[in-house]
């Protein structure tokens, strides 16, 4: 993980952009089989750019999730938002910055979302519960919401779609709540099929009004402890999350076209993930839940379908 000087020098790239978009490439590679995978049904330089956005994303996660982040403090968090600043100002640290400020120079990137997801960060460097599910959605669209915002900048608006002499003076629709449900439902996602891992960390993410609500506890979790309360309380969870996931649904249509493939194969490749831990009798505790890459193959005709029609 990488600790940060308090004032950096200027940083003269050593490589060129088309290197820095492969590293970026690689490293989404090695972290996320699934969305990687998506990606490769982008077109060429939103399929790179989206690598830049992800490869940010993941750098920052690392800060406070990697295999060095006792080290992480606010401190390193508030020069990591200064170096943020720099890149939008088209001044790269590092050479995976080179990506990212050629993506910034190309799309209309806003800088408030990178900005909220350290905000997020900032949240698991002092938090380890959330009350109620209201606290745990800020923390979502911290940490995942604001992706689907820098993702839907990339990816673009169908503009086609207020041709018709009726619709000319009106504004093209922009997905933002759909966009910010599909990366809430993929947290959500992520914390069901975590919530081992995150246990042993010290890491609860599920509110505690939920584990009140279905009579579990805090020490019951700890443990690992599979019952009928357990499988009640993830069902509810996994309802919610597919909530999101409709939610998100009801956006893709609006993105432009090349751009809608992807996104519903992400969608279909991750909410899988929901399926199999119903599979494996909801023990997220002793069972990875993941999605093999064959199944993922299998469910490209089905994207395919949804994005041509829906």
């Amino acid at each position: 993980m990488l600790q940060l000087p308090k004032n950096p020098p200027r940083y003269s790239p050593s490589v060129s952009v088309e290197d820095a978009y492969e590293l970026c490439r690689q490293l989404i590679a090695k972290y996320s089989t699934t969305f990687y995978l998506a990606t490769l049904l982008t077109s060429g330089t939103k399929g790179k750019s989206i690598w830049a956005i992800y490869a940010w994303c993941r750098r920052t996660d690392e800060l406070v999730d990697g295999p060095a982040a006792a080290l992480t403090t606010l401190e390193t968090l508030d020069l990591w938002e200064q170096q943020l600043e720099s890149i939008f100002a088209g001044y790269p640290s590092d050479n995976f910055d080179v990506a990212l400020v050629d993506t910034i120079q190309r799309f209309p990137i806003d800088i408030q979302p990178f900005r909220d997801m350290i905000a997020g960060q900032r949240m698991d460097l002092y938090r380890s519960r959330y009350e109620t599910f209201d606290d745990l959605y800020l923390y979502c669209y911290r940490v995942a919401g604001t992706v689907g915002l820098m993702s839907t900048a990339v990816m673009g608006i169908d503009t086609e779609q207020n041709t018709a002499p009726w619709n000319r003076n009106e504004e093209p629709y922009i997905p933002i709540e759909e966009a910010v449900a599909l990366g809430i439902a993929k947290q959500m996602t992520n914390i069901l099929r975590d919530v081992g891992e995150d246990a042993r960390r010290g890491r609860i993410y599920i509110p505690q009004e939920d584990l009140a609500k279905f009579n579990y506890t805090e020490e019951d979790l700890l443990k690992g402890v599979v019952d009928d309360r357990w499988r009640s309380l993830m069902h509810f969870q996994i309802t919610r999350a597919r909530h999101f996931y409709q939610k998100a649904e009801k956006g893709l249509s609006y993105l432009s076209p090349d751009a809608r493939l992807p996104v519903w194969a992400a969608l279909i490749h991750y909410s899988r993930i929901l399926n199999v831990i119903e599979r494996n009798d909801y023990d997220v505790f002793n069972r990875r839940a993941f999605v093999p890459d064959w199944r993922k193959f299998t469910s490209l005709p089905v994207a395919w379908l949804r994005a041509q029609v829906l």
